[in-house]
């Protein structure tokens, strides 16, 4: 009996490759001939457990990528306007948690996952255009910003009706951490402006030229100033659904809420971004009309209390600081923007509506591209225009590189998106609650400022209002 065992196991050698396999690694990284050369061969060795430590509970991934995607800056390499970013490493590991757990994927023929995927195909069907339009080159880079986008997509079905959606945990205890490190975020971009700091990779060019110097305008670690401005916005509208909602369904402490509403006001003004000022307050302005059966003047009195003595001492800190000038340059360009929206539209707009012509003279000549547009992102790269544009409009850019079909898709999501986040709103579960009435107000102030930035580009902070969007949907064909 022993010896037919024996021959049993030995009949079967592949058993010991995986052994023999570890043992010559380990004989090359022993004999390998300089210490670096030994670190590199190790350094998968270290990865393996580190990656099964990331995917063994699966929204652990999620937590380090938006840790990466807030706290981190793009690597120093020349890929890309800015670099590759960390936070691609935990994409990947996504992956490979969502690949892992195929028989816990659950997404219901819901109108929302709909015009989730069909805009994203529409997306990436574009880079076949920008890729016959304006070159192999242009046509690359189109289908990269395709796939970036696609990370927020992803997100949203693994956290909502894949295997994150499964993972037993507290959505309240996720978001109060995300929002410490979203305010160590703002709180570093704060920093960043007043000492200038140099930039740790690529970055936009926005510049403020003022008396006593040139300023770059504060973006932290994002890319420019814009991601933050909305990234700011985004947690503002946190902060005021937060407010109006009774203390015990709350994520974070009321002391922890005005604090953060004054960093996070304070990097919103040191962003420069009229756009997500407005997103701010029309996301306030929905909130307070969400509330208003329940709304107490008390509770509406402290929301607009700790607004006040947010952006008060926001300001008060910018005056007192060698940003003064700045702060009062920024307070008057948004007044002037109120005061001559109308009689000086160009000059508001900053060159916008120069671009806003120049794409619409070349969609009148040629009105077969309105139809399926000229590939995603490739206006402010391709000169199939005549010269290379930058819209700064959402809707135009979408008209332009992908046609209607893509506008209208994109419509549609941000239409589903506010239904679904409405339903949510109006649900019995706090969190559910919670989460519906920050990213119904939040994406209603978004398609707003979408007529002044191209939102959809912002891909390190999009998965995270797509992971609020799922926790707030999450469950909800189950439970009805």
């Amino acid at each position: 009996m022993i010896e037919r065992a024996t021959m049993a196991r030995l009949g079967h050698p592949w058993r010991f490759a995986a052994p023999a396999l570890a043992g010559i690694y380990a004989a090359a990284i022993a004999l390998a001939p300089k210490p670096a050369v030994a670190f590199a061969l190790a350094a998968p060795l270290a990865a393996v457990p580190f990656a099964y430590w990331a995917i063994l509970k699966r929204d652990r991934w999620l937590t380090l990528f938006f840790v990466a995607a807030l706290l981190l800056p793009p690597l120093p390499l020349g890929l890309g306007n800015s670099g590759p970013h960390p936070s691609l490493i935990f994409v990947a590991l996504g992956l490979l948690a969502g690949v892992f757990n195929l028989g816990e994927w659950r997404a219901p023929d819901a109108p929302l996952n709909r015009a989730f995927g069909i805009f994203f195909l529409i997306l990436a069907g574009s880079a076949a255009e920008a890729m016959l339009y304006s070159g192999a080159a242009v046509g690359l880079g189109s289908l990269m910003r395709v796939l970036l986008f696609g990370i927020s997509v992803y997100v949203f079905f693994y956290a909502a009706h894949g295997p994150g959606s499964r993972e037993p945990q507290d959505a309240f205890a996720q978001t109060r951490a995300l929002y410490w490190v979203a305010v160590a975020s703002a709180l570093f971009a704060c920093v960043d402006f007043y000492f200038q700091f140099p930039a740790p990779a690529g970055f936009g060019a926005q510049f403020i030229w003022l008396r006593s110097g040139v300023y770059r305008r504060a973006q932290g670690l994002f890319y420019e100033a814009s991601t933050l401005g909305n990234f700011c916005a985004f947690f503002l509208a946190m902060i005021a659904a937060a407010l109006l909602s009774p203390r015990e369904q709350a994520p974070v402490s009321r002391r922890g809420l005005l604090l953060g509403g004054m960093v996070f006001a304070t990097a919103l003004v040191l962003s420069y971004s009229r756009g997500s000022l407005v997103n701010a307050l029309v996301a306030i302005a929905v909130l307070i009309y969400l509330n208003r059966p329940r709304i107490r003047l008390g509770r509406l009195f402290l929301v607009l209390a700790g607004a006040a003595l947010a952006g008060g001492l926001a300001l008060r800190a910018l005056l007192a600081s060698s940003t003064a000038v700045f702060a009062g340059a920024y307070w008057m360009r948004v007044s002037t923007s109120v005061e001559y929206l109308f009689s000086e539209t160009e000059g508001l707009l900053s060159g916008r509506v120069a671009s806003w012509r120049a794409v619409l003279g070349f969609l009148a000549l040629h009105p077969w591209h309105a139809l399926f547009g000229v590939g995603y992102k490739t206006l402010p790269y391709s000169d199939y225009l005549g010269r290379t544009v930058i819209t700064d409009n959402m809707y135009l850019s979408l008209l332009a590189e992908t046609g209607i079909v893509g506008l209208g898709a994109m419509v549609w999501l941000s239409l589903q998106i506010l239904r679904s986040a409405r339903r949510a709103a109006g649900s019995p579960d706090p969190q559910r609650r919670f989460f519906g009435s920050w990213m119904f107000a939040f994406w209603a102030g978004q398609m707003v400022q979408m007529f002044t930035g191209d939102l959809l580009t912002y891909w390190r902070v999009l998965p995270l209002y797509f992971w609020v969007l799922a926790v707030a949907v999450r469950h909800e064909h189950s439970v009805s």
